[in-house]
């Protein structure tokens, strides 16, 4: 099985759930996809409605446009809690901020745990948590621990999961012990695997690179000291996609070469299969909005080992089948490539 097929029948939604998780911070569903092509129930929260609208219009979970706040009700059961608390007040295209950051969503994500209690709690974000706020994580730690939990973190690169790109970040779990993280595959999608058959294909002229693009970006790697061209080398991974570099024609933007010569951004499918999004999976909003949602998402494989792993933990420590969520959808799927 190739990687687009890989991608396209591994992370259809399972629909015999036994096991429900609750996706704060949701955007567009990129954790709860791969929760649910392992068999999880989901539920999110996100406050921006064209993710909402994208998660909707693709999973089986409903996603509620609700802002989180420190005194949100949340009174369906849930056997786990996900999310990615915004990660801009850690990182370093946000300022680093960190706690005093308006944006800091870790008190809301914090609030959750103690008035669920689940069984099972998880959590992405950026490493310079690790880093330039490494205080405030230990804060965090320290204010999850008191709940009981055992919490596990590490770094984890997408790449040594199926993923055709190099994006690390921070995964912190809280558990009750017993709890693994997957195992790291050995072979490295590359981007020829994943966009090769797209790549010649231009479907939007103003994507291509001008002259005086392309003596901008010639300028900006000059000035960063970029040995080689940040063009996207087909016989590796791709470098870590953010909203910035796949959204706007900036120095840094992720580009490919033609066959003529000529260089050109990526296309929103291009972006969404280098993040591992079945190409099913249908984008709304803008297209800005759609590329800052795949820029910010967790890439659905990823997310599917890690959900695996929390399947076989829950499974172990003969936790009983949870009430189901009952805000459940008819799931209506159809295949198609955009």
């Amino acid at each position: 099985m190739n990687y687009v097929q890989k991608i396209n029948e591994t992370l259809l939604s399972k629909f015999d759930s036994n096991y429900s998780a609750l996706d704060l911070f949701a955007g567009c569903g990129g954790l709860s996809l791969g929760f649910e092509a392992a068999n999880f129930e989901t539920i999110g929260y996100e406050m921006e409605q064209s993710a909402v609208d994208t998660y909707n219009k693709n999973l089986n979970g409903l996603c509620i446009t609700k802002k989180l706040t420190v005194n949100t009700n949340y009174q369906q059961p849930i056997d786990i809690i996900i999310g990615g608390p915004p990660c801009q007040p850690f990182s370093v295209g946000g300022q680093q901020k960190g706690i005093d950051d308006e944006r800091n969503g870790f008190p809301v994500f914090i609030d959750a745990v103690k008035q669920l209690k689940p069984k099972l709690w998880l959590f992405e974000n950026v490493r310079g948590m690790l880093y330039s706020n490494k205080l405030y994580f230990e804060q965090i730690i320290e204010e999850l621990s008191g709940e009981n939990y055992v919490i596990d973190y590490q770094l984890l690169n997408a790449v040594n999961f199926g993923v055709p790109q190099n994006r690390e970040r921070l995964f912190v779990i809280g558990h009750y012990g017993g709890f693994h993280f997957p195992k790291l595959e050995s072979h490295k999608v590359t981007a020829n695997e994943a966009i090769g058959d797209l790549i010649d294909t231009v479907n939007d002229e103003n994507k291509i690179l001008t002259p005086s693009m392309d003596n901008y970006v010639a300028k900006y790697e000059k000035a960063s000291h970029c040995v080689n061209p940040r063009d996207l080398y087909l016989h590796k991974p791709a470098r870590t996609l953010t909203c910035r570099n796949i959204a706007a024609p900036t120095g840094d933007m992720q580009r490919v070469k033609l066959k003529d010569g000529r260089r050109r951004r990526l296309s929103v499918r291009e972006a969404a299969r280098l993040q591992s999004f079945p190409d099913w999976f249908e984008f709304n909003g803008t297209e800005t909005q759609q590329f800052y949602q795949i820029g910010n998402a967790v890439p659905p494989l990823l997310a599917w080992h890690l959900a695996g792993s929390i399947k076989k933990y829950l499974e172990q420590k003969s936790y009983p089948v949870s009430n189901k969520i009952q805000q459940r959808k008819t799931p209506t799927f159809q295949m198609s490539l955009l």
